[in-house]
């Protein structure tokens, strides 16, 4: 296996590209509640952004880091590239909740990065599907 993805197209760079900063996340969550608390900073988040909830967070991100990873580099399997295209589609889903029914979450600069990775990687591995699966 080459250190880089072989693959034709950009898609399987912009996902090692969002593995490494998934993989980066996970430990930032495991070490303190600093980021979390700053994405996560909506009207009732004070209680809910706990060390636990931080370090299950980082599970997440290394789990979603882990099928990304895969799919990379195997990106014309379609069942890699549907579970890598469902974690992100599970992130928005997330987000969503945390923002309209938990309040733990604000549109603000914080949420703007994990968002604007998740809908560019869902519309974008939608819209190549074709593409890339064989």
């Amino acid at each position: 296996m080459s250190v880089l993805p072989d693959s034709s197209g950009l898609l399987p760079y912009w996902l090692l590209v969002v593995v490494a900063f998934s993989l980066l996340n996970t430990l930032q969550c495991y070490n303190s509640t600093h980021f979390a608390r700053r994405t996560f900073d909506g009207p009732r988040s004070d209680a809910e952004v706990t060390p636990f909830a931080g370090r299950l967070f980082g599970s997440w991100n290394f789990l979603s880091a882990l099928v990304r990873f895969y799919a990379t580099y195997h990106i014309n399997d379609k069942y890699l590239y549907f579970l890598a295209l469902s974690t992100y589609l599970i992130v928005l889903t997330h987000f969503a909740g945390e923002l309209l029914v938990y309040g733990t979450l604000k549109i603000g600069k914080e949420l703007a990065p994990p968002l604007f990775v998740a809908t560019t990687s869902v519309v974008w591995m939608i819209t190549q599907w074709s593409f890339y699966v064989d």
